[in-house]
């Protein structure tokens, strides 16, 4: 089966390498195709505080794809683990999400803070967060886990 996707937008600004820390200051816009939504598609997400970002990770090759187990960043001091047990870029399907800080709305722009999505890449789907979605019970994490993000945002 093949899966088609056309992007709604694409990111501006930002930063321009995809480098693995200090993303939580990183701000950007999302700019909406004007061939396909006018201002009315991100009318109401500023009344959100958060928005979730479906986009791709266009600049990887298919040779960077990894499809077995790893090294978390190649650091042999965490344990190898299998692609979908880690967030990194090099996946399958090349797709990333992540939840950032709206900070404004202007017409078919989102502005958003803490995006870790390099300038021009393509972007999916954006979904606004809502707590009835967070995750229920405790959210178990692995020590390597957490010390990985100690520098990420």
């Amino acid at each position: 089966m093949t899966i088609t996707m056309t992007p709604i937008g694409r990111v501006e600004g930002g930063r321009t390498a995809p480098e693995d820390d200090d993303w939580g200051e990183s701000r950007a816009r999302i700019v909406l195709d004007p061939a396909r939504f006018d201002d009315e598609a991100l009318m109401g997400l500023d009344t959100f505080s958060h928005a979730e970002i479906v986009y791709v990770f266009d600049k990887v090759t298919d040779d960077q794809i990894v499809t077995g187990a790893r090294h978390p960043r190649g650091n042999k001091a965490w344990p190898r683990i299998g692609i979908f047990a880690q967030r990194g870029k090099n996946r399958p399907n090349r797709i990333g999400v992540t939840v950032c800080e709206v900070v404004a709305v202007n017409g078919r722009v989102l502005e958003v803070k803490g995006l870790d999505a390099i300038d021009g890449t393509p972007v999916l789907d954006i979904k606004p967060v809502m707590s009835g979605f967070a995750p229920r019970g405790e959210v178990r994490e692995p020590a390597w886990a957490r010390e990985i993000m100690e520098k990420y945002w």
